[in-house]
């Protein structure tokens, strides 16, 4: 598994290393200390991908709000998650507006940032514990209907769509999501577009966020 630190203070990116390897034997993380370097490192290691970013939000030059939003596009089955030492609920939701798979605080202790990198590295979304409950992905002031009626009933979603869009509760890409289904990728996209816009969200990490406070509100 390949993990990439983008963190400008070399003691942060040093500790931030160390402090990754714990996650298991078979742990490779590099580490850069711009947005320029990262994408170097992203671009020679193509064949090898990468499994999880974890971005520093405030990078010298492109920030790291800027540079999700190059990942997303170049890197779009590439999980980042940002790491910031400002936390409040609107920074939060601004990056999960923006695509990121996760949200850690630099106030965290290790234990809560292993707990979040594994976590996304499972395919969920991760935000700190005073933020999650929070309806941050409803726009427009649109409500959800009544937390009794499936999830399908509530966003108006097809049987196909649904199966979509557990493969990408799943942490599945386009690529996966095809195969398993027996689609081709042009199908899954339409697919996923179509769930994204009866959602009313932006991305799959805001949709992603949108199960999960639907089953917590089902128990």
């Amino acid at each position: 598994m390949k993990l990439l630190i983008v963190e400008d203070h070399i003691l942060v990116r040093e500790g931030l290393l160390h402090t990754l390897k714990k996650l298991g034997d078979d742990i490779i993380c590099k580490g850069a200390e711009n947005s320029d370097a990262a994408l170097a490192l992203l671009e020679e290691e193509k064949d090898a991908p990468y499994d999880l970013c974890l971005l520093d939000l405030m990078l010298p030059g492109l920030n790291g709000i800027g540079f999700l939003g190059v990942l997303r596009k170049r890197f779009p089955d590439l999980p980042v998650v940002i790491l910031s030492a400002l936390d409040d609920n609107s920074t939060i939701e601004r990056t999960i507006r923006a695509g990121a798979a996760g949200f850690i605080s630099k106030a965290s202790p290790s234990e809560v940032l292993l707990h979040a990198l594994r976590t996304v590295l499972d395919g969920d979304v991760y935000v700190p514990l005073s933020f999650q409950g929070k309806t941050v992905i409803q726009k427009n002031g649109r409500r959800k209907r009544g937390i009794g009626s499936s999830f399908a009933e509530q966003y108006n979603l097809t049987a196909a769509q649904m199966r979509v869009l557990e493969l990408l509760g799943q942490g599945k890409t386009n690529r996966q999501i095809s195969e398993l289904l027996n689609l081709t990728e042009g199908t899954v996209k339409v697919h996923v577009s179509a769930i994204l816009k009866s959602l009313n969200v932006d991305n799959r990490s805001m949709a992603l966020l949108l199960i999960k406070e639907h089953k917590s509100n089902k128990l």
